[in-house]
């Protein structure tokens, strides 16, 4: 580590319990809704276990979604058109909501999808964005190859490998598989706020080599005054786990359910122009 790139330690480390919400769908709130300032610029990120007919059509304003599959076939649908999406293992879907989108994420006839939804905050400038998506396929993405490590890099960069995924708020989320022993370093902007959710596997973590489990989700220490900072990953037993971080954005929340906007008057707005009917489908898609 160079003198001017500060090393990042864990700040906190939690494992999320899980509720049963009704046949076929359990749940687990991994980052929990109103901590705004801690996660910023995260809302919300849930992993589910779920079948057919869990969710609902519903709709979303202010926010993008990004949505992460460990397991199962999982098939997407607008609101409008017939076309659909199925995201595997390994895949994310990176949905702009913007000004308003109606969708359903359904698992395939027969299929368990077992998968993690985060919620990333949109500036106030771009909240009423033309809405559109991006399927990034884990075979496609672009690989950072290191001794005993695989990362794949969904958005941002790392080690000088760099996702062409479209970001309003600047966001690195990287998926590390690193074998017993073995350390990588993933470096990051000093001002990004991140954090790690174990997905199989023992690590240790950070400047203080915190120990995370499978399920384990543990924040990042901010970088305070520093421009660049680095966060050490080591394997204990062979290790995958994404991270996610990002730009905060410092701004006013307000969120009523799946809309997530900067004043109660755009809340009020929001749900007038839902029930009017003024949620327009996907303007764009992008595969990658």
């Amino acid at each position: 580590m160079s003198d001017n790139v500060f090393e990042r330690a864990i700040k906190q480390v939690w494992t999320a319990h899980k509720n049963h919400l009704g046949p076929g769908h359990q749940n687990s709130l991994i980052l929990e809704p109103g901590n705004w300032r801690a996660y910023d610029p995260f809302l919300f990120l849930a992993e589910d276990w779920f079948t057919r007919g869990s969710f609902d059509v519903h709709p979303h304003r202010g926010i993008e979604t990004v949505t992460y599959v460990m397991e199962g076939k999982l098939e997407h649908y607008d609101s409008a058109s017939e076309e659909q999406d199925e995201l595997l293992p390994g895949d994310a879907q990176w949905m702009t909501a913007g000004r308003g989108v109606i969708h359903k994420e359904d698992p395939a006839p027969g299929e368990t999808v077992h998968s993690l939804q985060l919620w990333v905050n949109l500036p106030s400038k771009d909240k009423m964005t033309a809405p559109r998506y991006q399927n990034l396929r884990s075979a496609n993405m672009p690989v950072r190859q290191e001794a005993g490590a695989t990362i794949r890099v969904f958005s941002g960069s790392s080690g000088g490998v760099t996702a062409s995924t479209h970001n309003f708020t600047p966001i690195t989320m990287v998926e590390l598989i690193v074998e017993p022993g073995a350390s990588v370093k993933q470096e990051l902007p000093g001002t990004y706020n991140g954090f790690f959710f174990v997905l199989e596997g023992e690590g240790k973590f950070g400047r203080d080599e915190t120990i995370g489990t499978e399920r384990s989700a543990l924040l990042l220490e901010r970088a305070g005054d520093h421009d660049r900072s680095e966060v050490t990953i080591t394997a204990v037993s062979k290790l995958r786990v994404l991270l996610y971080a990002g730009e905060p954005l410092g701004e006013p929340i307000v969120a009523r359910g799946p809309f997530v906007m900067n004043t109660e008057e755009q809340i009020r707005q929001a749900y007038q122009d839902y029930r009017e009917g003024k949620f327009v489908t996907f303007g764009a898609s992008s595969e990658h």
